[in-house]
């Protein structure tokens, strides 16, 4: 849900605060309210940072997984701010750190997450699919997981020449990850939240 205010620029949206609980993205300058994820919603999101945490720490990166906890600022066509706040990022442990002290969003200037994840839910299924995708491509973000349980299929989208390449899994499919080759997942153990 949109809602109705004069546009912010990014540093209103950073200090904005309604007294409330409620989360939300900054879409071309309004406020999108986040809706309350499903318990699977949250289980997929919790499989997927202990399965990267695991992985990353077995390669010895210095990566971090954060679930929900980092905004992504996003150009746009119109030049209004646009944050996105993916379900699922992945990040250098050092950038985390320089991000303590002030507020979790990653500039236009700064170095882009290795790899985010949307889990789609109905509401924003067309968004997850069409607009994020446009806007991570542009961001070189190297690879964006789109984990669809309504329509249970994983689609890993993969950055080649400023554009990303997608493809599908399902079932029993093994996941093709450039990020992470060595995985040995299927899309149902990642659609069930669990291995």
């Amino acid at each position: 849900m949109t809602i109705a205010t004069q546009k912010l620029i990014l540093k209103e949206y950073l200090n904005y605060d309604d007294g409330t609980d409620t989360r939300y993205e900054l879409v071309n300058g309004e406020l999108v309210e986040m809706a309350l994820p499903s318990g699977r919603h949250g289980a997929i999101a919790k499989f997927l940072e202990r399965m990267y945490d695991t992985e990353n720490d077995r390669l010895s990166r210095e990566w971090i997984t954060l679930r929900g906890e980092v905004g992504v600022q996003s150009p746009r066509g119109d030049r209004t701010d646009t944050v996105r706040i993916p379900d699922v990022t992945i990040i250098h442990q050092e950038q985390w750190q320089d991000l303590q002290d002030r507020e979790a969003v990653i500039r236009l200037n700064e170095t882009p997450p290795f790899l985010v994840v949307e889990i789609v839910s109905p509401s924003t299924k067309s968004t997850d699919r069409r607009a994020k995708r446009a806007e991570y491509s542009v961001l070189n973000i190297p690879e964006y997981w789109i984990v669809d349980p309504l329509e249970s299929r994983v689609t890993i989208c993969s950055l080649v020449e400023g554009l990303y390449d997608a493809e599908e899994f399902a079932g029993g499919d093994r996941i093709i990850s450039p990020t992470f080759p060595e995985l040995i997942l299927t899309a149902a153990q990642i659609l069930q939240g669990n291995l």
